[in-house]
């Protein structure tokens, strides 16, 4: 069931955001070489905590941390660790969430740490392009598939492969809320969307395959990893659709 979100609700959903987007860019400030994915978690949950927020991923279906840190093939959902220490040429996707009165903010972003090659680089900038293009469809009237379909459409344009199995999804009171939002898909398919639904658009690209692999029971049964072991890129906002006019973003520090 897709619930629409008042107005009100909308205003009051705003802050949830703010502190994510904040938390986001003030541990991506952190990423250097030398550093663990333990210490940006730790640095992340003791600034949403310090805003009167919780972190939305501690103790999430059993996650262990307060951040999802996944490293060059890890695409989506890694566990922070003291051993998994940042190396010159990685990069890495930061995903955060805090929840504040009762409503949850959450969004990612890929960052890299010191120089990078440049495929890699282009795979960052196609997908953060990716992701904006989707969000330009997230306008009352259009169908929900319109937004994976421009996702796909900018990402395998640019040759690189667009995940199926892991997509965005509905934000409100719970994390993860219908509808699935995938990143594919056909023009004109799935629900209109309608003023009032919130939504978190979040491409995952990767260089190589669009096939995964895991999660493993071994590793935690999170993690999930390209299939042919090259690098993914993974950004997100949380967006709300408008009666009238360009979708609204949450996720952002401007409130």
């Amino acid at each position: 069931m897709i619930h629409i979100k008042k107005p009100a609700e909308i205003e009051e959903m705003k802050l949830a955001g703010k502190i994510s987007a904040k938390a986001l860019r003030k541990t991506g400030e952190l990423v250097r070489p030398g550093i663990s994915t333990l210490d940006l978690d730790r640095f992340a949950e003791e600034y949403i905590r310090m805003q009167g927020a919780t972190p939305a991923f501690l103790g999430y279906g059993g996650f262990k941390g307060s951040i999802c840190a996944s490293i060059n093939d890890a695409i989506v959902h890694g566990i922070p660790g003291e051993d998994k220490i940042l190396q010159e040429g990685d990069i890495i996707s930061i995903d955060t969430g805090a929840v504040i009165g009762g409503w949850v903010g959450d969004n990612a972003w890929t960052y890299a740490v010191g120089e990078i090659d440049a495929e890699t680089q282009r795979l960052l900038e196609v997908t953060e392009q990716s992701m904006w293009a989707g969000i330009d469809q997230a306008r009352s009237g259009n169908h929900l598939e319109d937004i994976g379909h421009t996702v796909q459409t900018v990402a395998e344009g640019a040759g690189f492969g667009v995940v199926r199995e892991y997509v965005g999804h509905g934000v409100g009171h719970d994390m993860h809320e219908d509808p699935n939002v995938p990143n594919f898909g056909r023009k004109g398919r799935g629900p209109k969307l309608k003023a009032g639904m919130v939504i978190a658009i979040e491409p995952m690209v990767c260089a190589g395959t669009f096939r995964t692999r895991g999660p493993y029971p071994e590793e935690g049964g999170w993690t999930v990893y390209t299939a042919d072991g090259k690098c993914a890129a993974h950004f997100e906002r949380t967006v709300a659709i408008q009666a009238d006019g360009a979708p609204l973003i949450l996720t952002s520090e401007e409130w």
